[in-house]
């Protein structure tokens, strides 16, 4: 089940929001997500207490974003075996709830791999509980540092592609401290630059049909104080041709062996104009948002979202007239093409930075390379 209350948070940095947390209240553990759907309007924390509240917060995008929603399927399966849970299946579920984002079904697979260790090892199920509860913290507490390491990576790349500095940087979907469990992925470079004195401006695409740029990015972006600009994702081709872009910095929910990148859907066209402009196309992701065992971008799952999330628009304490809670913006009935993502090819792509460095050109031999240097760090 799921309860929900309102949390204010209104003087907070993003990096002091929220976003995701374990909790043990009297009455039993719970997992903690800030709502994501509800802003910038307000602050709700959305509290689950199984498996299935969790499956429906990622499915809802309530919690979203590559790096958090391992972290959130981590805790999804500690949740499951803390209370008692048939814990295979919280795992068969959780990991199936998008299957376009790789590192959830990473998070569930460490999260569950600890849990039977420690069964197997004689433990019962408290202690497997808590190995899986362990396994989650230490993916979390990863993800910061390997978020901090992107943001540095990145801006080094940015700095040598852009040696006058100013950097005039447009983004897609939201890549910040929403999606994180620490400063994002490419919002986190993005932020390095603006820290540093090197961003002049921040190109924030609405991010269309659930305007996650528009709702969240540019919340994040007000919040830390950078200089940003909204626009429609139809603006984007004008705003390339006006010669207003220095480089485009998006996040990636999945990478294929080959380099291909699955991420938001209006990636792809933002690809094909910055190679025409000739503007560097940069994609930051944690290194677990590689898939060797995808080979190519034709093998990724594109996840096909409902329709009314295009035929109608919602927003947080406004009357809904739509089949599907929102405001209807086409004829009942229409039908909407809608995947949640596009595919863009490594030939566009001038580089992926990832918290063990930045690979380019892209090329599947240089990202197993990389892949393998990041076991090895690992083991080490």
């Amino acid at each position: 089940m799921a309860d929900q209350y309102a949390h204010s948070g209104e003087d907070k940095r993003p990096t002091e929001t929220p976003v995701i947390r374990w909790e043990e209240p009297p009455e039993g553990p719970v997992l903690v997500l800030l709502d994501q759907t509800r802003l910038p309007a307000e602050e709700v924390e959305l509290v689950c207490t199984d498996a299935p509240a969790l499956v429906e917060a990622i499915r809802s995008l309530a919690v979203r974003g590559a790096p958090l929603l391992g972290i959130a399927g981590a805790y999804g399966v500690a949740l499951a075996a803390a209370r008692g849970f048939d814990v295979d299946e919280a795992a068969a579920a959780l990991a199936g709830a998008r299957p376009t984002a790789v590192n959830l079904a990473v998070g569930v697979r460490r999260a569950l791999a600890a849990y039977r260790a420690a069964l197997a090892e004689g433990g019962d199920g408290r202690r497997a509980a808590e190995a899986a509860l362990a396994a989650a913290r230490a993916l979390h507490r990863e993800d910061a540092e390997a978020s901090a390491r992107m943001a540095g990576h990145g801006l080094a790349l940015l700095d040598e592609l852009l040696p006058a500095g100013g950097h005039r940087i447009l983004t897609h979907c939201n890549t910040g401290a929403l999606v994180s469990g620490g400063e994002g992925t490419a919002f986190a470079v993005a932020l390095a630059a603006h820290r540093a004195g090197r961003l002049r401006r921040l190109w924030v695409d609405e991010t269309r049909p659930l305007l996650q740029g528009a709702r969240l990015t540019a919340y994040e972006a007000a919040r830390s104080g950078m200089a940003y600009t909204l626009l429609t994702d139809n603006a984007a081709g004008s705003l390339f041709a006006a010669g207003e872009v220095d480089a485009v910095l998006i996040g990636a929910d999945r990478i294929a062996a080959d380099g291909s990148v699955a991420n938001k859907v209006g990636s792809y066209p933002l690809a094909v104009l910055a190679r025409y402009h000739h503007v560097p196309f940069i994609v930051v992701a944690p290194v677990t948002t590689v898939d060797p065992d995808t080979p190519d971008g034709a093998s990724i799952e594109v996840e096909q979202r409902p329709a009314h999330e295009v035929t109608e628009i919602t927003a947080p304490q406004v009357p809904v007239a739509g089949v599907g809670g929102g405001i209807a913006v086409a004829p009942l009935g229409t039908q909407a093409y809608n995947p949640a993502f596009d595919v863009t090819p490594p030939e566009l792509v001038t580089a992926i930075v990832t918290e063990e460095g930045a690979v380019s050109p892209v090329t599947s031999e240089a990202l197993a390379e990389l892949c393998a240097r990041s076991r090895r760090v690992t083991m080490s």
